[in-house]
């Protein structure tokens, strides 16, 4: 058998009638019989177009062998196949004969379940190379590369290669291609993977319906489902006085019903999808029948109109024709219609979404996909009307953004220049509907000016080497690119005319160790102004929830040596004058559980007293700004003095009271009412005593927040001054008793056991939890000084109780009031008014120090923290808390008095004696007058601050 190649040309594609019979060799000349022709086959099918080229096309069972396939240019890029190649020259050859298949692929089932994980395998019985794997969806001519992703993942080893996909969906049904090269031969196997629709595949409109058969006696229900390579039959039920008509949309087919007669009575209908060997799929639409007699919301024809629907129910409707979603509106219980909630995005802007979300999990090229994406974006911005265009909008950014970074994608000086213009008209602040869009947005998605920064920041570095150096001025972009070889200028320095003025450099030794080792270093630096007024209010440790400003701009800059993000580097940045003390921040992005927020970490502030800016000096590269403080109470040196003689005078005044009780001890506690009052007031003296102490000591000896000294200063002051609190607390408890069970005495050792307990053991489960839930955590201690972190520790666990005790002791403070205006029959007779004012002054002397009512100050302080006045006054009030104890709570007792005069007098006064009486009541007795107790009337006594 001889196999000879033959080159036939024809004017036109008609095949020759004479081919199609037995054909008979001329003789040759060194035989003398004829030689039959066994088979003709033809191979090989060329075109020549006008231009010269050849487009040969291998006819069934033949191909081009590798090497030519490999030499010349495919007719179908979108097709990864040798079967037609591009010649411009003469044809080298002809398609050659193909072998048998060199292997097959595996599949456990061609039917995936939604959510489930595709692993499809490919079985070679010879070495095989160049695996590839493409998806050609339904419907689609167009094959799409898989590369690893987040949903797919390659893998290959000696006699196989597989592909893997998790989390099935309808997006990844289609035929699967699996090219590898053997033999020399290109070769293409075909898988067709079905993947059964979900329930939240399937969209409705509306979803749930609420009608009055009076105003509409009909209404319309739509049932839309994607196209898919399932076979679906869908139906409506009940159809009873119903038509059903099918309408094609762009990617799906819709099936709507137009229900001619209102139902009677409420009703479920269904859109029912039925495929052979697959369970039937419902998706029910609820309609409610407004009644005679049910609160409704009336009818609206504003911009959209709105049927008359029942209270409690959703009113839906359809968005534009340019835009897929649904406009929500509820009908409140009284019957007044709510705002509208519009879902509706735009069409274009929610494609590029997809298509980015798609290529994010493996579906295409990125170094093609990401341009294409970025020019699209870059027209359609304008089209954002809604919070959810611009939240698909900037998400997709994000999306491409780590496209990117994983598969290191180097962008050209275009497709650079279509994203700066996209983030330009995003920070537009002039364009109205995109101001008042962010705010609606960032409440649905907290993150989303975050991570658009970081993906700004990320596409900008992936800029490639040769289009070096790049500048971009917008508005509201600024971006100077630059590449520097081995030879690097002695410092970095860069200015942008911005407000305020930024000037940055980096100095030469920081860049040191890359002159040394990389042959490429790329610095970029970006301006993002308006960026700042979006990112979340979040701050990090040290800054706390205190009222910020920023100025402004963000200022991104970044290193690049030889593709590797370089980060350890010193950068000095002068700001511009600003009016407000200044704090030098950068965006963390893995701040607030991913959110971001702004920290100090690694940066400080230096001002010059030269010039109006001022200095931040960082150690690390990344996103900066600075924190412009708002309402901070002015740095007086007339608080810190006020602060340490108010405190130097109360622990004097408290050592004073400690010698008195020393004295009179003894004398001033002879019952029991008495001895609870001083045993708290003694309490109170001690616990105050060591917190002032520790907290002059503090002011005078300042401590690192690093040392051990300053955490065990922090702790013993929350602790000791929460006790303070809370013995004021009891003193409170125990006087409210006596004022509102007159008749009803409490056991001495229950009522001290009590006390005590409140007292120390309740600061201290405090003080303890503070401790062991914040300090592991870096938020016990505020940075720079030994107290309470203000934002968490300081407000749940001294703060709070502090102001709850206050409360309680107003309330006390009232019982005594009115008790003493408006005494009741069992207490005497009623004082003169005269007398009952000068009972309130006392009280109102005596008590607000002793319970710490002076500290609801700290309220003003909360809501108005830049007033030196207030602060003033909360100083002045709270440092001479023991002074005031001293006077009030000890000298003023007539007890204590008269017993410091015996002591230091040694007198004995004739007119007046304490005694003793049965209820443990103390009485006077004197020349004028005599107060007995009746035995069967007995006459209670509101108990004397004694």
């Amino acid at each position: 058998m001889v196999s000879i190649h033959v080159h036939l040309e024809f004017l036109d594609r008609t095949w020759p009638p004479a081919f199609s019979r037995t054909l008979a060799l001329p003789p040759a000349s060194a035989s003398s019989y004829p030689r039959r022709l066994g088979g003709l086959h033809l191979t090989t099918e060329c075109n020549v177009n006008r231009t010269g080229y050849s487009h040969c096309t291998c006819l069934p069972g033949y191909q081009w062998n590798n090497t030519v396939c490999l030499q010349n240019d495919l007719c179908y890029h979108h097709r990864p196949s040798c079967k037609c190649l591009i010649f411009r020259h003469p044809v080298p050859g002809y398609c050659q004969l193909l072998p048998p298949v060199p292997g097959y692929l595996s599949l456990s089932s061609p039917l995936q379940r939604p959510g489930n994980t595709l692993n499809l395998t490919l079985l070679t019985s010879q070495h095989a190379t160049n695996v590839k794997w493409f998806l050609k969806h339904p419907g689609s001519s167009r094959f799409i590369i898989l590369q690893p992703g987040t949903q797919v993942s390659l893998t290959s080893s000696p006699g196989q290669a597989a592909l893997s996909i998790t989390h099935m969906s309808h997006h990844w049904a289609g035929d699967y291609i699996s090219v590898f090269e053997a033999q020399e031969f290109r070769w293409r196997l075909r898988q067709t993977i079905e993947v059964p629709l979900q329930e939240a595949d399937v969209a409705q409109l509306p979803d749930q319906l609420s009608i009055s058969c009076a105003t509409s006696p009909s209404f319309q229900l739509s049932c839309c489902v994607p196209t898919t390579n399932v076979v679906y039959s869908t139906s409506w039920s009940p159809m009873e006085g119903s038509q059903a008509s099918f309408h094609n949309m762009s990617g799906s087919q819709c099936l709507v019903l137009a229900v001619q007669h209102c139902p009677a009575v409420d009703t479920t209908y269904a859109c029912v999808l039925h495929s052979q060997g697959l369970a039937s799929l419902r998706s029910p639409v609820s309609v409610t029948i407004i009644q005679d007699g049910d609160t409704t919301c009336p009818e609206d024809f504003s911009d959209i109109t709105w049927n008359v629907t029942k209270a409690g129910h959703v009113a839906q409707a359809s968005c534009p024709a340019n835009k897929k979603g649904v406009v929500k509106r509820p009908c409140g219980p009284n019957g007044i219609w709510g705002p509208i909630q519009s879902e509706c995005t735009d069409k274009r802007i929610l494609t590029l979404w997809n298509k980015a979300r798609l290529l994010q999990a493996g579906q295409g090229k990125p170094g093609v996909e990401v341009p294409w994406i970025l020019k699209q974006l870059q027209m359609v911005v304008a089209a954002a009307s809604s919070p959810s265009d611009l939240r698909e909008l900037l998400s997709t950014v994000t999306l491409l953004a780590e496209v990117v970074a994983r598969a290191k994608v180097q962008l050209n000086r275009t497709v650079l220049q279509d994203l700066l213009a996209t983030t330009d008209k995003v920070l537009d602040m002039n364009t109205s509907s995109l101001v008042s869009l962010w705010p609606l947005a960032q409440a649905q998605k907290p993150s989303m000016a975050s991570d658009f920064l970081l993906a700004v920041e990320t596409l900008v570095r992936s800029l490639c080497p040769q289009d070096h150096p790049f500048f971009f001025n917008s508005s509201n972009v600024l971006l100077q690119s630059q590449l520097f070889g081995p030879t690097f200028p002695d410092d970095y320095q860069i200015a942008f005319s911005t407000w305020p003025l930024l000037q940055a450099q980096i100095p030469r030794h920081s860049l040191a160790p890359l002159t040394h080792n990389a042959t490429n270093i790329t610095i970029a630096s970006l301006v993002l102004q308006k960026l700042d007024h979006f990112l979340p209010p979040n701050y990090g440790q040290g800054l706390e929830d205190s009222p910020y400003g920023t100025p402004g701009l963000v200022f991104v800059i970044s290193i690049t040596a030889d593709g590797q993000a370089f980060t350890k580097a010193e950068v000095i940045m002068d700001f511009g004058d600003t009016d407000s003390t200044l704090h030098c921040v950068f965006w963390d992005h893995h701040l607030f559980q991913g959110h971001g927020g702004w920290s100090k970490k690694g940066c400080r502030a230096k001002t010059t007293h030269a010039s109006p800016t001022t200095r931040c000096i960082c150690q690390h590269l990344t996103s900066f700004s600075i924190l412009m403080s708002r309402n901070i109470v002015p740095k007086s040196p007339i608080l810190a003095l006020l602060s340490k003689m108010g405190l130097g005078a109360s622990i004097l005044a408290l050592f004073a009271c400690l010698g008195v009780y020393r004295l009179v001890w003894r004398v001033v506690v002879r019952n029991k009412v008495a001895f609870f009052r001083h045993t708290a007031l003694f309490n109170m003296v001690v616990c105050l005593l060591v917190a002032d102490t520790c907290f002059l000591g503090g002011l005078v000896f300042p401590l690192e927040s690093c040392n051990p000294l300053c955490l065990a200063s922090t702790f013993l002051r929350h602790y000791f001054y929460l006790a303070t609190f809370f013995w004021m607390l009891a003193q409170s408890l125990v006087l409210a008793h006596q004022l509102l069970f007159v008749f009803h005495h409490l056991s001495k050792h229950i009522v001290l056991f009590m006390m005590v307990t409140i007292g120390y053991l309740c600061p201290l489960g405090f003080a303890g939890v503070a401790l062991g839930l914040y300090l592991p955590r870096g938020l016990y201690l505020w940075e720079g000084i030994c107290w309470l972190n203000g934002k968490g520790v300081g407000l749940y666990t001294f703060i709070g109780p502090v102001l709850a005790i206050v409360g309680v002791n107003g309330i006390v403070l009232a019982i005594v009031v009115l008790k003493l205006l408006r005494p009741s029959l069992s207490e005497g007779p009623p004082v003169e008014k005269h007398q009952a004012l000068l009972g309130v002054l006392k009280a109102l002397l005596i008590l607000t120090p002793i319970f710490g009512l002076t500290w609801g100050l700290g309220v003003a302080i909360i809501f108005k923290e830049d007033s030196i006045v207030a602060h003033c006054i909360f100083n002045i009030l709270n440092s001479l808390q023991g002074v005031f104890i001293l006077v009030f709570g000890c000298l003023s007792d007539k007890k204590v008095q008269e017993a410091l005069r015996k002591h230091f007098c040694r007198t004995q006064f004739p007119n007046s004696a304490i005694t003793l009486a049965t209820n443990e009541t103390c009485t006077w007795n004197t020349t004028k007058a005599e107060v007995k107790k009746s035995p069967l009337l007995p006459i209670p006594q509101i108990p004397k601050q004694e």
